[in-house]
């Protein structure tokens, strides 16, 4: 087995060829003809801004995929139902291994799992419920027993109403306790992992995962990149919010919870356009409310413009005008 860190090296040395565009590779050093040798930063690898895999030119078979992002720091990529990505964070400490969300069954989590062992023989200690939807947690009844829940109060309550309607075939995990602040540091040797509660976003219970030392901040679905914002369990106005704290931190890599991970200085961007994204759709939806038109008159009247090429957009948009009327009508809470 190589080294997490040999991993590292090589995979990044890879990635131009086989992951374009999906990690950061910082400043290279090219020589001259003489002996003079001259510092430049590298050009950017122009890719499609899609979260659609045959539109970006990345063949599914591909995934899934660990996309480094730092010593002992990766990112999971695996594809999911209808067609883009969902994706996890893994941090390998000096005793074990965290993980920031898992995948959308047993045998897509399992595949993770195996992967990891790929990169280091330690166990899984930690598992941080970036977001309680099944698409990232239905395959937790693979993870050990014995491993370290973090989980927001929010989400917990989530799961434990899953958990209770959930058929006899389907069990949902749920975890002991949840976190009792909106902070908390998990020191896994190799670096300290802040685990926080930015606001309500995507789901009541959104955590995200920062390293202050690397400057990374995995945003679980609270950063869906060009994806259609997924409303059906939002909260609109306070989604931007909370991107708005996000984009306030001390962070030069973006890491979202679907679709692809870009390079730092593009992951910035792109989580710039998803804000964009929510303002956009708040404000159409809004424009329709105003008009006195039923939600059903306002799915078939909303103007989307460039966001209608969005992925899942055709799924999506009907859900989110329904949230908005939801949230202009004081129905959230």
């Amino acid at each position: 087995m190589i080294s997490p860190r040999t991993f590292h090296r090589l995979a990044l040395a890879l990635s131009a060829t086989v992951v374009a565009g999906a990690c950061h590779r910082g400043a290279t050093a090219t020589a001259t003809a003489t002996a003079t040798a001259t510092a430049t930063a590298p050009a950017r690898v122009a890719v499609v801004r899609t979260a659609d895999p045959a539109k970006r030119g990345v063949p599914l078979s591909a995934f899934p995929r660990l996309v480094p992002l730092a010593d002992h720091v990766y990112g999971y990529e695996e594809i999911r139902q209808p067609g883009f990505t969902t994706v996890s964070l893994i941090v390998v400490g000096t005793n074990g291994v965290l993980v920031v969300d898992g995948q959308g069954s047993s045998a897509a989590t399992k595949t993770m799992l195996d992967r990891i062992k790929t990169i280091t023989p330690l166990p899984l200690k930690w598992y941080v419920v970036g977001s309680d939807h099944g698409d990232h947690t239905a395959g937790n009844d693979v993870l050990p027993t014995g491993i370290t829940y973090v989980v927001h109060k929010n989400s917990l309550a989530q799961l434990k109403r899953d958990s209770a309607a959930a058929p006899a075939t389907r069990r949902v995990i749920v975890p002991p306790v949840a976190m009792t602040s909106d902070v908390e540091t998990i020191d896994v040797g190799t670096m300290k992992v802040e685990v926080r509660f930015l606001g309500r976003a995507h789901t009541g219970g959104d955590l995200v995962a920062y390293l202050p030392k690397q400057r990374i901040l995995f945003m679980s679905e609270v950063y869906l990149n060009r994806v259609f914002p997924a409303m059906r369990s939002a909260y609109p106005t306070e989604w931007m919010q909370t991107v708005d704290k996000a984009l306030a931190m001390n962070v030069t890599h973006f890491i979202p919870g679907h679709g692809f991970i870009e390079d730092p200085a593009t992951s910035r961007e792109e989580l710039v356009a998803f804000r964009e994204s929510l303002r956009a759709v708040i404000a159409e939806v809004t424009r329709l409310h105003a008009k006195g038109l039923s939600v059903d008159d306002a799915i078939k009247q909303a103007q989307w413009g460039d966001y209608a090429s969005w992925f899942i957009a055709d799924q999506q948009a009907p859900v989110a005008v329904r949230k908005v009327y939801d949230e202009l009508n004081g129905k959230l809470k």
